[in-house]
């Protein structure tokens, strides 16, 4: 495998890997590259079997550079855990090459300004997805697979929808997916502003156009951090205030999903305040900008400035209390009654600094890729083309969450169906406890029988 981004995201991916196949069975080695080689090595030196990986200096930009470093090591398969404006490129370098490629999420360019409103073709000059999806049937023909958005969400949330779909529903007409948590930094001054995760990742999401699907009206753009809303998470993390930002399972759970009755997908967030403010402000003063700009003779990306003053998620672990949840929040028939669950992921903090040495963020979302990587690696996930999660039978990835301690649970919402299925149960304990009191008294009648 040729892991392209040695950041915290593709270190935690190899750490639960390496727990996952310690024999080698089917991931025999791993070439851990980076365009900071130091980092590379340093990732190489955290992991157990220094024979088995292999530090390597890369340009992602470089789709030949790409490919050499593919064809030198005899790369199967490719894990693209780099920045996303390099993803295309690392994607290309992939399929020229021959190799498997799977990511965690896709690259998207807006227009400047984006036209809000109905469409994605009047706000993204490069929506989410496409350049992926648009070259499915070039992999088909050659043979060969890429799997796009497999970390916790997009990722495990893509998988729980499909679960959904196919087992919890008879038909499924909504899927929302929620992010949240309630990590805190104890001590951190009321100013404190905390990315929590990849700067440039939060950069675009968060600020970039969010879009929802809706089957009457096709896709949806709105305003950064629109349609707030309150919401209960379980696994005691408690009541979060969430708002849509720009997300991959907008565009992939409704492209595998309507068979089933899908008539609307959303996505929202838990953002904390002081970050909300921060990017709104990154984004008046044009400081997201990709653009170089001079500055006393010398060029600067104002992003990259962003990027390198900012706290580093792989930096936060240690400081951090909490739980993330992320989940889907389905709504269907089942049984020709309304039904509403949430599926879920939650994941504790202290327990990812335990047990991996990162921090939860960072942790969970290498899960949701190890996983899959898993899947891919074993031939459970097998096919030509190019897919995202739904696609596949969510069985075995769910099954490999259990065996890795991928903690997961499904609440069951109050509906019709609940209402139904409570009466059902109230109805059996009744009837028991009237057997336990019928079998009590004759015990008595028989035991005062005997003594006369």
């Amino acid at each position: 495998m040729l892991l392209v981004g040695a950041g915290a995201v593709g270190e935690s991916i190899l750490r639960i890997l390496e727990t996952r196949d310690p024999k080698r069975n089917w991931l025999e080695h791993v070439v851990i590259s980076d365009y900071n080689l130091e980092r590379a090595k340093e990732v190489c030196r955290h992991l157990n079997h220094s024979d088995r990986y292999i530090p390597e200096f890369v340009d992602a930009h470089s789709e030949d550079d790409l490919i050499a470093l593919i064809k030198k090591h005899k790369c199967d398969f490719v894990m693209d855990a780099a920045a996303p404006f390099v993803t295309n490129k690392i994607f290309d370098a992939s399929f020229r090459a021959g190799a498997k490629y799977a990511n965690m999420g896709t690259w998207s360019v807006p227009f400047d300004p984006p036209q809000y409103g109905i469409g994605l073709e009047n706000c993204y000059k490069e929506p989410m997805t496409k350049y992926n999806f648009d070259r499915h049937e070039a992999w088909a023909e050659r043979g060969n697979m890429a799997v796009i958005c497999l970390g916790i969400d997009p990722g495990v949330v893509n998988v729980f929808a499909k679960f959904a779909a196919e087992y919890l529903f008879d038909e499924l007409y909504e899927v929302h997916v929620k992010d949240g948590g309630n990590l805190t930094i104890p001590g951190a001054s009321e100013d404190t502003v905390s990315f929590g995760f990849n700067v440039w990742t939060v950069l675009d999401e968060c600020i970039n156009p969010n879009v929802e699907w809706n089957k009457d009206y096709g896709f949806i753009v709105d305003r950064p951090f629109a349609g707030e809303e309150e919401f209960e998470m379980p696994a005691g993390v408690g009541l979060n205030t969430l708002v849509k930002i720009e997300h991959e399972e907008t565009v992939t759970i409704p492209r595998y999903l309507q068979k089933y009755g899908l008539r609307r997908c959303t996505f929202k967030i838990a953002l904390d305040d002081n970050l909300v403010k921060a990017l709104k402000v990154i984004n008046a003063l044009g400081l997201r900008s990709l653009q170089a700009v001079d500055v006393d003779g010398v060029k600067v990306v104002p992003r990259d400035v962003v990027a390198a003053c900012a706290p580093q998620p792989i930096d936060l672990g240690d400081e951090m209390i909490g739980k993330m949840c992320v989940g889907i929040h389905c709504k269907g028939l089942k049984d020709g009654k309304s039904r509403q669950v949430f599926m879920y992921q939650p994941f504790d903090n202290q327990i990812a600094m335990k047990n991996w040495e990162m921090q939860v963020v960072v942790a969970q979302t290498g899960f949701g890729a190890a996983v899959a990587i898993e899947l891919i690696g074993r031939e459970i996930w097998k096919d030509a083309g190019v897919f995202s999660p739904e696609y596949f039978d969510p069985i075995p990835y769910l099954q490999i969450m259990d065996e890795a301690g991928f903690e997961y649970g499904i609440v069951e919402m109050d509906s019709e169906y609940k209402t139904v299925n409570d009466k059902k149960i109230m109805a059996q304990i009744y009837k028991e406890a009237a057997k336990a009191q019928k079998e009590t008294k004759n015990a008595l009648k028989n035991g005062r029988t005997a003594r006369i």
